[in-house]
Parts: C-alpha cells; structure tokens; sequence
C-alpha cells in the first residue's frame, strides 16, 4: 500500500510541475512569405535575402544556424519585421 501511495503522490507531482506542452504563439509568423499559424518550435529561412515579419503574441529569435542553433542574431517583437542576409533559422515558443 505504501508503494501504491508513493507512486500516486509521485505522479501528482509530476503532472503539477510539467507545465502545458501544447502551448503556441497566438497569431502568424510569416518567413518569406510563408505564413504560420500559432507558431511553435524551428523554422528554417530557405533563401536571402529573408525577412521575419511577426504577428504573434511571442518573440521570435532569428538564429544564425540552421535548425535554431547559433548564436540569436536578432529577436523580432511582436509587430516587427526584420530583414536579413545571414540568419538561417527562426524559433518561437
């Protein structure tokens, strides 16, 4: 029984502590022109020069790796466009 309650009152804590993983920016990140709706994790900026243009409630890093590695070149608030020749990667949460 001891087992039993230990593993429950682990659970519990578990579940308490992990917060929503469903959670995306509310709004539209466009990346040259591709637009995407309530974004959330990497996206890659296929040519240059590229913009970011954000109208999310989030802010976007733009990364200068690909696949959201690299040093943050730029973070682009909401409402901001940026511009750019050398970034290769853009990442909301």
């Amino acid at each position: 029984m001891t087992k039993v309650l230990g593993a429950l009152a682990a659970a519990a804590a578990l579940a308490l502590s992990v917060p929503g993983s469903a959670y995306a920016a509310e709004g539209v990140l466009i990346v040259n022109g591709q637009a995407y709706e309530n974004p959330s994790g990497c996206y890659a900026v296929d040519w240059f020069p590229s913009s970011v243009t954000n109208h999310t409630d989030a802010i976007a890093e733009v990364h200068s790796g690909p696949g959201c590695t690299g040093q943050v070149e730029w973070l682009v608030y909401p409402g901001e466009t940026y511009h750019t020749e050398t970034a290769q990667s853009v990442f909301v949460l």
